[in-house]
């Protein structure tokens, strides 16, 4: 008798299905959700990139590229990225490659450079793929307790470290939790992993979305998160244009790193990606040009809201960057069994335990329209009350 689940693979098996999606599935019955829980901005794609798109498609650019990306985009990129870095000697000939978005070059950095055994310093909380990732590259992941700040630091990194240890991964700003790490954590972990001999990895994907203190609508005076490739180009940078541009489905990112690195990740994706999508490339090309800073006004005007109306009620860490927050659970009840009763009132948010070791918070997304996160917040406040 066939029996197909003999057939599968343990690397399969290791990995559980999204807890978002498990979110999704229990809220398939709400008619009228309130939802949020999603994990994208609520703006389109700008007009005059899906008119870039659509002409590259009738030009007929819809072939094959080269593997590590059109040459002309990768020119454009390299070019902003030195304008900005390469200085003190440092980012002279760095090596870059067009992935299918952040996620695609997560994939291929952890294939090119993780081996069985290896070891992975993520923050905890931490991006829900980043460990599993790491499992099916055959390493295992290591949790940094960032509790209850959610800060990475060297301190807190150096004690995990161990003869494994091979990457440190980590975003800013952070999905869940919205935290940007600021200019001195970066100069510090550079520092720590240099010294140790170990690959620090950041994942960028919210770069643009960087707020100053909460309290003020003006976005950060960089315009920016800070990144550590100000202070080092023996690092793995790992950017896209799914959050910026709001192109989430159209799986376009770059990774930008030491050229002995992209090269072997750009001969993976040989064999796995081949190629980012082509008619997306020529999109990207214009729309590096457009001024977004507009939708990151709004949303650090959104973030404003979430810390005021929250804050009294909910201890909360409150958001430099990208558009979540994560404020733990003010019951005695653990994150999920919060959640399975926000759903029971059609509110869709995420329990932290899809994004942590522990389940004492939860995750919400304020990337949706005002009244939509009016309606929210005052349900999360009256369930509060319990």
């Amino acid at each position: 008798m066939f029996d197909a689940d003999s057939f599968i693979a343990d690397r399969a098996k290791a990995i559980d299905a999204s807890g978002i999606r498990k979110v999704f599935d229990l809220a398939a019955s709400v008619q009228n959700p309130i939802n949020l829980s999603i994990g994208q901005p609520h703006f389109d794609v700008p007009d005059a990139a899906k008119q870039a798109a659509i002409d590259a498609i009738t030009a007929g650019k819809n072939n094959y590229t080269v593997t590590q990306g059109d040459a002309d985009l990768r020119e454009k990129l390299l070019a902003d990225f030195a304008s900005e870095f390469q200085r003190e000697g440092r980012w002279e000939d760095p090596g870059l490659l067009i992935t299918s978005g952040v996620s695609g070059g997560l994939l291929l950095a952890m294939l090119a450079l993780v081996q069985e055994g290896d070891e992975v310093i993520l923050p905890d909380p931490y991006f829900v793929m980043y460990k599993h990732l790491a499992r099916l590259a055959g390493g295992k992941a290591v949790y940094v307790n960032t509790y209850p700040d959610f800060k990475m630091t060297a301190e807190r990194v150096e004690p995990l470290i161990t003869d494994k240890t091979k990457l440190i991964v980590l975003s800013s700003p952070s999905n869940p939790t919205g935290t940007v790490t600021d200019e001195d954590n970066w100069r510090e972990l550079v520092e720590l992993a240099e010294r140790r001999n170990i690959l620090l990895v950041s994942d960028e994907i919210y770069d643009t979305f960087c707020y100053r203190a909460s309290g003020s609508a003006d976005i950060d005076s960089t315009g920016v998160a800070p990144t550590p490739a100000a202070f080092s180009e023996n690092v793995l940078i790992l950017k896209g244009f799914s959050k910026t541009y709001a192109m989430t489905g159209w799986r376009l990112g770059y990774a930008i790193g030491p050229d002995a690195i992209i090269g072997q990740m750009t001969k993976l994706q040989q064999y796995t990606f081949v190629c980012a999508p082509s008619m997306v490339q020529q999109a990207a090309l214009v729309a590096l040009d457009l001024d977004m800073s507009h939708y990151v006004r709004e949303y650090a005007v959104k973030r404003d809201r979430v810390v005021a109306k929250l804050s009294p009620h909910f201890e909360l860490t409150a958001p430099g960057g990208a558009f979540y927050a994560f404020p733990k659970v003010p019951t005695d009840e653990t994150g999920t069994e919060f959640v399975s009763r926000a759903i029971a009132r059609d509110l869709l948010i995420i329990p932290g335990n899809v994004f942590s070791e522990q389940d004492t918070h939860f995750r919400l997304s304020y990337a949706c329209d005002d009244e939509t996160l009016e309606k929210g917040l005052d349900l999360l406040i009256d369930l509060s009350k319990g």
